[in-house]
């Protein structure tokens, strides 16, 4: 481990601001014990551009939008001076290195001649470079100086221009830095591995009236002696940290403030105007650090924490609609989203940045524990969101579909390469990482867990530590075989499916449970079946809230006895969904659980858990489609909205699969009669006494009855948009997007127009979104062009366009073949465009994985073959599998999903 001190000093050519034909910096840098200085000009065209840095460790939450000044093109050019350490002679110094020219370099022994390399070798694909010396460094201390040249970028990672809106409707540009994963080398040459820490001290020379914003306090704010307009900003030293936390960005800015009851001092900066809408997420962070310092018994370590939003950023959206929230104008899934979005970072203050993975392949450390922990902290500050059921339609099922696939990965991948570290950042790493701390979690009591955590933190704080290191912790705490229960579920891909039987005998239940791995094409046959420790949990009708044994499964299959169980009563395995495994009953048990839905006996998350399991068995061909269509009648009493966003969601899939039939038509009949009981109990407006689920649910189910052509539906959504578009009245912010849906899906050329003019006045970055994400439901073949072109325009964000394109995709047969077409046409743009980062895969998916057509899972490969990406490598082979199983489930249960469809005789429409 060594100490590193980071100096970042601004300054333009010859001490003064030149104007707006050339803007130059220098930076400075300086790390001990050995001195690493960079100096050099910034210059672009345009005006002056702006720095800052934000507090924030991860990807999806550096946030920071603003500056006022235009950046047109550009380049900086540094100079970089670093006193090492010559452990053994050696004539090549090898550092990380990318979309960065380097113009000279030399190495000084400490009291001897400067020697000057004689050669720059760029690995490009393994992002480094070898600078070479004419004679063997010796061993000693000494000055290395490396001068070159860098690029302001337009990939959303390394040091990159973002654009933005003013309030006047001029595009401006803020410079931004995004280094996670492995991109702090494309702003300077360095050893950019997370193990590699150091502290930072930042300072920044700016114009005078604008923010500039660093990971720490500002220690001391000074007039720049060389012109007036500038203010030089110093900030207090960061703790050690790794090169991938290091951020700068400057800008105008608003913000509102408070502190948390435990004395940090929280800010959330919001564009010019705005500061109205971080309030919501002020109130969010104020109440979390103080929850992540009682349940991890570790203080927060700094003494103010920046929540800022960023306009163009690869991770997904703009991370305004992470961070802003209007009263009037954003509906409660925003709420939701924007709480989860602050939990999830924040909780990275304490893992992930105090502690760190040793390297990318515990990224799940990191992602995993953060995508569970987000839940028990917006649970812990706001219990009527009921957000543990909606982990499980969220996270849980959506890490056990894509965890199905024999192209999936373990939760722990070896990575080499950094196009491999962006392959991770997936739903394995997030959800799987999540589900599976989730089951651990239940299997240690959280007593236990807490002591555990607090030991790990304290350990390893401001160092790196390994997964192993984590679960060494844990079994100290809980006195449990923590680590070879939880290397079954992170060193091997997949999870098991959980067959069980049950016999009475006398007053108790004999259950027979065998394990064996469930694969999306069906049961693995083979000899060699992986296993795994699987914690099972089981309750009976007695109390279904209650667990009434817990086992571990430690081998293919075993016997257990339930004591006290009647006749007449069911057994329910894994209650509350929280093992990370499919489970298929006899048919026996089944139908003894089945009125547990009807009645309601069964709880929420185990009603939804029964339902997707089966729903996953008929894709694998285990059970008929028939069977699972029926199950979904049985909830047409339903009141809860993560059960019915679940069976929406999978109602969703068969849509999809049957677009390729010509009966597609009786399943939006299916649809139709399925929800309009529902519909019609919650109506259109809000009703007194109800909260954030029942808005949830309203848009959802209106949606979904808008979209499969439900007419009175239809009828009362074109009345009330024609009267937003009046202005007399305007939507509730809720049913906006259910509303939007259904008008385009049954629209023509005007109402896409009208849609795009909405789109252009407004004001907030979530109703841009939130209009983007339908605008693929028009159907006409014409339209469908328009809306994809669309997406490529100056109207929609960089990283917008991933989900209109996805959008046209997933609404229709047609939409999807265009949008496919429109992806192979434009494939450079886009590539380029992205660069091989998160969206690109995102992109991928979203436009071919609902086909279900031989050839086409042919088709894509070819094309990828010819196009290589190679971070979306293992997403094109999901695709090409997910393609190929639905060809599958198709030949197999179509007819008979056909004859079901048309003999049943469902309420008119």
């Amino acid at each position: 481990m060594f100490f590193q001190k980071f100096v970042v000093t601004p300054r333009f050519s010859g001490g003064k601001y030149n104007g707006p034909e050339e803007t130059r910096a220098l930076w400075r840098f300086a790390i001990c014990p050995a001195r690493f200085i960079i100096t050099g000009p910034l210059r672009h065209r345009g005006h002056l551009l702006s720095f800052s840095s934000t507090h924030s460790a991860d990807p999806f939450y550096s946030l920071a939008q603003t500056s006022p000044f235009q950046v047109i093109a550009g380049e900086w050019r540094c100079f970089l001076c670093r006193c090492l350490q010559v452990t053994q002679a050696t004539n090549q110094i090898v550092m990380n290195c990318a979309d960065i020219d380097i113009i000279t370099a030399s190495f000084v022994p400490q009291g001897g001649e400067e020697i000057n390399a004689t050669g720059f070798n760029y690995q490009n694909e393994d992002e480094k470079v070898t600078l070479s010396f004419p004679s063997a460094l010796q061993k000693g201390s000494g000055t290395l100086k490396v001068d070159f040249v860098g690029e302001l970028n337009d990939k959303m990672k390394g040091f990159y221009r973002s654009k933005y809106t003013a309030a006047t409707g001029e595009s401006r540009y803020a410079a931004v830095t995004q280094f996670e994963a492995t991109d702090a080398r494309r702003a300077f040459p360095c050893w950019d591995e997370p193990a590699i820490k150091a502290t930072f001290d930042i300072a920044l020379i700016v114009p005078k009236d604008r923010v500039a914003l660093s990971n720490m306090n500002v220690i001391d704010r000074k007039p720049y002696p060389e012109d007036e307009n500038l203010v030089e900003m110093k900030f207090a030293t960061t703790p050690i940290m790794s090169t991938y936390l290091v951020a700068f960005v400057i800008g105008e800015y608003d913000f509102v403030e408070s502190q948390s009851s435990d004395g940090i001092t929280v800010r959330v900066y919001t564009p010019i105007g705005k500061a109205e809408q971080g309030k919501f997420a002020l109130e969010v962070a104020t109440k979390t650090l103080p929850f992540y310092k009682d349940y991890f018994n570790v203080p927060y370590p700094l003494p103010k924490i920046d929540l800022i939003a960023i306009a163009d950023f690869a991770a997904g959206e703009s991370l305004e609609t992470a961070l802003l929230i209007d009263p009037k104008n954003s509906c409660s899934s925003s709420r939701q989203w924007v709480a989860l979005v602050v939990g999830h970072e924040l909780a990275h203050q304490w893992f992930g940045n105090l502690v760190t993975m040793e390297w990318w392949t515990h990224l799940w450390l990191n992602e995993g524990f953060a995508s569970w922990i987000e839940y028990l902290c917006v649970d812990h500050c706001f219990p009527e969101y009921d957000i543990w059921t909606q982990f499980v339609s969220a996270d849980y099922t959506r890490a056990l579909e894509l965890d199905a696939l024999d192209s999936s990965h373990a939760i722990e991948v070896n990575v080499g390469h950094p196009s491999e570290v962006d392959e991770i950042f997936d739903a394995i790493s997030y959800s799987k990482g999540a589900s599976v701390i989730r089951m651990l979690h239940n299997y240690t009591g959280d007593e236990d867990f807490r002591k555990g955590m607090n030991a790990y933190l304290l350990k390893f704080q401001h160092k790196n530590a390994s997964t192993e290191d984590l679960w060494d912790c844990l079994e100290q705490a809980s006195g449990k075989p923590i680590a070879a229960v939880m290397s079954s579920w992170t060193k091997q891909m997949g999870f098991p499916i959980i067959e069980v039987e049950e016999e009475q005998v006398s007053d108790d239940r004999v259950l027979k449970i065998s394990q064996k791995k469930f694969c999306a094409s069906g049961p693995h046959s083979g000899e060699d079946c992986p296993s795994w420790m699987v914690p099972v949990s089981i309750c009976t009708s007695e109390d279904p809230k209650c667990t009434k044994l817990k086992v571990l499964l430690d081998r293919p299959e075993t016997s257990i006895t339930v004591s006290g169980v009647a006749p007449d009563q069911w057994v329910k395995v894994n209650p509350g969904t929280v093992g990370f495994y499919r489970i298929q009953y006899s048919t026996a048990m089944l139908e003894r659980l089945l009125p547990g839905v009807r009645d309601l006996s069964l709880q929420p998350v185990d009603r939804l858990g029964l339902q997707n399991d089966l729903f996953s068995l008929s894709r694998a061909g285990m059970i008929s489609t028939v069977e699972v269509l029926k199950l979904m009648e049985a909830f047409v009493n339903e009141p809860n909205y993560t059960v019915w966003s679940d069976l929406s969601c999978n109602l969703g899939v068969l849509s999809s699969l049957l677009s390729h039939t010509d009966f597609h038509e009786e399943i939006q009949e299916f649809i139709r009669d399925l929800f309009t009981p529902i519909g019609l109990e919650l109506g259109w407006d809000c009703k007194p006494g109800e909260g954030h689920l029942d808005a949830l649910l309203r848009s959802l189910v209106l949606g979904k009855l808008g979209k499969a052509g439900h007419k009175p539906t239809l009828e009362e959504a074109r009345r009330r948009f024609r009267d937003h578009v009046e202005g007399k009245p305007v939507l509730p912010a809720d049913l906006r997007s259910p509303v939007y849906l259904t008008v385009l899906k049954h629209g023509d050329s005007a109402t896409l127009d009208t849609m795009l003019k909405l789109h252009k006045q407004a004001d907030m970055q979530e109703e841009k979104n939130r209009i983007e994400r339908v605008l693929g439901a028009i159907s006409a073949p014409d339209l469908i062009q328009k809306v994809l072109s669309f997406a490529l325009s100056e109207e929609v964000r960089p990283q917008d366009t991933v989900s209109v394109i996805g959008g046209v995709a997933g609404s229709s047969k047609q939409g999807r073949k265009a949008a496919w077409k429109f992806v192979k046409d434009n494939w450079e743009e886009l590539y380029n465009r992205y660069q091989g980062g998160f969206l690109i895969s995102r992109l991928i998916k979203l436009t071919v994985d609902g086909f279900a057509v031989d050839k086409m899972a042919a088709e894509v490969k070819s094309f990828f073959e010819s196009h290589p990406a190679p971070s979306a490598e293992r997403t094109v082979q999901q695709c090409c599998e997910n393609i190929n199983l639905n060809v599958a489930w198709l030949k197999r249960d179509a007819d008979d999903i056909s004859q079901y469809l048309l003999q049943r005789r469902g309420p008119p429409v």
